[in-house]
């Protein structure tokens, strides 16, 4: 089923013809360069924010960590997810906007390579492990925090080319 008009339909890759979980052989696939972008947010009350803004969250630099950690997780993806490659990244980058009207931090996630399969779910999990690290590190301020809407926003290269979420 297609969400949206844009995003390319196939069948299970990782399901065997007798229905079990496999690794997709990538030997006689391309390399090209690759490149995934993905998002997600995490909402707090005032004071969370307000000491995420002004660096006085008593666990230390709230971004920097969480950036961090964010990185180390997308080059950990193949090890966290079953029947993920592992990838030789040769960037990851991991962003923050912060919204304060809406009590929000937005992350934002790249990674990129040239390789024989996509990188979407090492951008996914990158947005993943640093709203986690956000959540960790402001849980003590705010344990109501909401992490949401994590979703890829886009896709370059490989068979199915070029994709925008709408």
């Amino acid at each position: 089923m297609n969400h949206e008009t844009n995003t390319p339909s196939a069948q299970l890759t990782h399901v065997d013809s007798q229905g079990q979980a496999n690794m997709v052989d990538v030997t006689d696939k391309q390399i090209t360069a690759r490149t995934a972008t993905a998002e997600g947010y995490i909402s707090m009350n005032t004071n969370a924010l307000d000491a995420i803004i002004n660096n006085t969250n008593k666990k230390g630099d709230v971004l920097a960590t969480a950036r961090i950690a964010g990185i180390q997780a997308a080059k950990k993806c193949a090890e966290l997810i079953p029947l993920c490659h592992p990838l030789m990244l040769s960037k990851v980058d991991v962003s923050f906007e912060v919204k304060p009207a809406q009590q929000q931090i937005k992350v934002i996630s790249l990674c990129k390579l040239s390789g024989q399969t996509g990188v979407e779910m090492e951008a996914l999990t990158a947005v993943s492990v640093a709203l986690l690290t956000l959540f960790d590190m402001c849980k003590a301020i705010d344990p109501m925090m909401i992490i949401s809407d994590i979703a890829v926003l886009s896709k370059k290269g490989g068979k199915t080319g070029h994709w925008t979420r709408s």
